[in-house]
């Protein structure tokens, strides 16, 4: 005779982590999953346009670093990278005004990586981070699952306010201020030189970190360069200078960088050993060998010059898609604009019905650490032709007038 034990409940299975529950997913992400329809023109995403990028080079790049030196494009690596990646790197960042040797960068899995590093590194839970305001997206997931205290700083059309800075930092004691002083995400806007200079003043009299996140730099279509913060005296030993190649080679091969003083700089690296070991060696080598086979600044002059046509047909195009009393930033370069409507329109209650038309935006109150500007919202201009833009403001101007 077979006994049969009686069925006992399982037990809940522990929760998930404080910082985990707390923190949401990217809108943006969100967003590119509900248009992924081929007839939407997207200007959510902040993607950069495909058709641009030199898949010819990067393609000869992997085929010369696989066939000659295989067993170490396929083998561990070294946490801070591979030397002659950084080497390459370091000459670039040089050659822009900052001397840099290869031993002060890591390079990580994206610029990404680099803010969840320092994150780690630097950041207990309850401590306090300034940021821009409105600040990108993904910055404040980082600092938010670290359990940080966000705080934005008071700024205008030009960026941050370094006296509000001032201010702030006394009054709060943050660990470390946030910017993307160069064609900021999501507004487009450039930190004036002497705001830059102010910043790295505060930072040096208060005693303040500064994480200078410089993705779009390179994609100027007009204007003269404006230097580093970490360029200006007072900042050199409290600000780490974060790179990418996305926006300029190529996203998918996830490749970043950051230059950060010593001993934050090893923090950084036991903190990559721990959560990837390092960046894939492939992927740097092949990096490496394109920058020294092709001329990169020459394809990101090309490139410029596409987006700039296609950031001046979304200029041209927008009062008539807007309602009246709308107003938007006019970026010197990047891949974005800011646009703020009229009182009582609010861009996250309007969006399901512009999607209805094929179009799409990102609302803007994510963006800000707090009290959203509920009439804002950001438009990428890099990922559509003139053309495909030209017609997605006709459709984004039916869906606002429906409203």
């Amino acid at each position: 005779m077979t006994v049969t034990e009686p069925a006992v409940p399982a037990a809940p299975t522990p929760p998930l982590a404080a910082r985990a529950r707390g923190v949401g997913g990217s809108p943006v992400r969100d967003i590119l999953a509900v248009t992924a329809r081929p007839e939407v023109i997207n200007f959510a995403g902040g993607l950069p346009a495909p058709e641009l990028f030199d898949a010819d080079g990067i393609a000869a790049a992997y085929r010369a670093v696989l066939a000659e030196t295989p067993a170490r494009a396929l083998q561990y690596s070294t946490t801070e990278g591979e030397p002659a990646l950084r080497a390459a790197l370091a000459e670039r960042t040089g050659a822009r005004g900052l001397p840099t040797g290869p031993d002060d960068l890591i390079v990580t899995t994206g610029s990404q990586q680099a803010l969840s590093l320092l994150a780690t590194a630097l950041l207990e839970p309850g401590d306090t981070v300034l940021v821009e305001n409105p600040c990108y997206l993904a910055a404040l997931q980082s600092f938010g699952l670290a359990g940080a205290r966000v705080v934005a700083v008071p700024g205008d059309e030009h960026g941050l306010d370094p006296e509000a800075l001032d201010e702030l930092v006394v009054r709060e004691r943050p660990k470390l201020l946030y910017t993307v002083p160069t064609f900021q995400n999501p507004t487009g806007r450039t930190l004036p030189a002497a705001r830059r200079a102010a910043v790295a003043g505060v930072a040096a009299r208060r005693g303040l970190w500064i994480v200078e996140d410089d993705p779009y730099g390179e994609l100027r279509y007009e204007g003269e360069r404006v230097p580093w913060i970490a360029a200006h005296p007072g900042a050199e030993d409290r600000t780490v200078l974060l790179g990418s190649f996305s926006k300029v080679m190529a996203p998918g091969l996830r490749l970043g960088w950051l230059r950060a003083p010593a001993a934050l700089r090893r923090a950084c690296a036991v903190a990559k050993q721990a959560a990837d070991l390092h960046t894939p060696t492939v992927n740097q080598l092949a990096a490496a060998r394109y920058l020294a086979d092709h001329d990169l600044d020459a394809h990101v002059r090309r490139v410029a010059g596409a987006y700039g046509e296609r950031r001046d047909a979304m200029l041209a195009g927008l009062a008539a898609a807007l309602p009246d009393g709308s107003t938007w930033s006019r970026p010197e370069g990047g891949m974005f604009l800011w646009v703020r409507l009229p009182e009582p329109y609010d861009t996250t209650a309007l969006l399901p019905q512009v999607v209805r038309r094929n179009v799409a935006y990102v609302p803007g109150a994510p963006f800000h650490a707090a009290d959203p500007d509920r009439a804002t919202l950001r438009l990428c201009f890099v990922t559509q032709t003139p053309q495909e833009i030209a017609e997605g403001l006709r459709r984004l101007g039916a869906g606002l007038r429906s409203a």
